[in-house]
């Protein structure tokens, strides 16, 4: 039998606030453990909540990035549950009326364009964090992050393989750090992904049971745990056995899922609407205020690249992976005036350089200003693409200005016609076999004579007055 794969993706953001959803406590990284957890995180009796207005503004930016319904009255509600990190025994979440439902994420795999549906984006509070690893036979609880304000993105059931499951959460990564709302750090649980999966007949209709993977912290987790419990799940089902709906963790060291508890439903955690905060409403005049700070994004982006630089759809995409990338890529286009030749540097060269330096595009020492240099030397014949990217490896150590690099390392290309012209004949003199098999048509023959003229040049004869040279001189 043949197995389809449904993927839906729950994603929790955290905003880009400076104090918590309902408190004024800090949401800085790495405070000691309940250093930030004020009287109302912690629900201490009296204390009420007041709604942070930023965090407000960060979903409805969202929501006008993914081209959304906003709901001009949207209410919050009390989801019970009890666990050790919840210390109010419930959390203050959005479920009757989010403040986000629907819109669209646009995602390309093996070039292939798809377009997945969302369902809904509301605002909630995260619980706080249990601690095993630090103590023996005992459980730390850190309510540093209790309160946190969170924006928790639903998607619909439309992806069918862990690679667009990726694809799905490598967009919206790109989009809520692009537009400003989440900073993406998943180590510090700023992006944290929960994948429900499920498996049916091929040419099915109906949904088989899901079981929801929590707590995914990299796209290549996602991508692993997917993988194997569609593998479990498949298998499950051909020895004969059933799908449970539960909750599973995925064990990165052994690769595999396993499970955590049974999956609850929406009554098992008898919501009902939240009686110390008002319903939140939007009016027209926040909204556009709020779209009027919204920067380009990615999407639009990508299509003037196209146009604008004449850059591949491929290589836009590549070059809007981050807004930080996008600027420094149109800063070099537009002060090179070379779109295509600045795309293949940055997305060649520059990008070997920072991976294997493990810095971000910020942290470049290469600026898109000395690289638009770079790139106006190869153009105006200083260079050639070889010795270009010694003066690269030049800047990037930090040896100083472009030309003095080019100088003190001798790299400039050779111009002296006459210079170039007796090496192409000392070369065409000690290579006759080659000469002899090109004019019987062996096209690669003019290619090895070609080498051994860069080669007795050290790589500063221009490549292409080489090729006319050995033309007219073959002819």
């Amino acid at each position: 039998m043949k197995w389809e794969t449904v993927i839906g993706l729950e994603v929790h953001t955290q905003l880009a606030t400076q104090s918590k959803i309902f408190s004024g406590s800090s949401t800085a990284f790495g405070a000691a453990p309940n250093t930030q957890a004020s009287a109302v995180d912690i629900a201490l009796p009296g204390v009420l909540p007041v709604l942070n207005r930023g965090a407000v503004e960060c979903a409805i930016k969202f929501g006008l990035a993914i081209g959304a319904t906003l709901n001009r009255v949207n209410i919050f509600d009390r989801k019970n549950y009890f666990y050790p990190d919840l210390p109010k025994g419930y959390q203050i979440s959005q479920l009757a009326k989010p403040i986000v439902e629907g819109g669209t994420l646009r995602i390309v795999v093996d070039g292939e364009e798809k377009v997945v549906r969302l369902t809904r984006a509301h605002m909630e509070e995260d619980a706080g964090k249990s601690l095993h690893e630090d103590f023996h036979g005992m459980s730390g609880i850190d309510l540093n992050r209790a309160g946190t304000s969170l924006l928790e993105i639903v998607s619909e059931p439309d992806m069918r393989s862990s690679a667009e499951a990726v694809a799905y959460a490598r967009a919206l990564h790109t989009l809520v750090t692009w537009i400003g709302i989440c900073d993406g750090n998943m180590m510090e649980g700023s992006f944290r992904v929960d994948a429900n999966v499920s498996v049916r007949p091929m040419g099915q209709t109906e949904f088989g049971t899901r079981r929801e993977i929590k707590n995914l912290n990299s796209f290549k987790f996602l991508q692993q745990a997917i993988d194997y419990e569609v593998r479990w799940q498949i298998e499950t089902l051909e020895d004969g056995g059933r799908i449970e709906q539960a909750t599973v963790l995925f064990d990165p060291d052994t690769g595999e899922t396993r499970m955590m508890r049974s999956k609850e439903d929406a009554h098992d955690y008898r919501y009902f609407p939240d009686p110390d905060l008002l319903p939140v409403k939007l009016d027209d005049a926040w909204i556009a205020r709020v779209e009027g700070e919204l920067p380009e994004l990615p999407a639009a982006m990508q299509t003037r690249f196209v146009d604008q630089y004449g850059v591949t759809a491929y290589d836009a995409g590549i070059l809007t992976g981050s807004r930080a990338l996008a600027e420094y890529f149109e800063a070099a286009a537009q002060a090179s005036g070379q779109g295509k030749l600045t795309a293949n540097w940055v997305m060649g060269e520059l990008s070997a350089a920072l991976n294997r330096a493990e810095l971000e595009i910020a942290a470049s020492p290469v600026s898109a200003a000395q690289l638009a240099q770079l790139i106006a030397r190869i153009q105006d014949g200083t260079l050639s693409g070889k010795l270009a990217k010694q003066a690269f490896e030049g800047l990037w150590q930090r040896e100083g200005e472009l030309d003095a690099i080019i100088e003190a390392r001798g790299l400039k290309q050779m111009s002296d016609s006459g210079e170039l012209e007796k090496l192409v004949d000392d070369v065409l003199a000690a290579n006759p076999k080659s000469v002899e098999e090109f004019r019987a048509g062996k096209d690669k023959a003019f290619n090895a004579l070609v080498g051994q003229v860069m080669k007795a040049s050290r790589g500063k004869a221009n490549p292409a007055q080489v090729n006319e040279l050995l033309k007219a001189k073959l002819a």
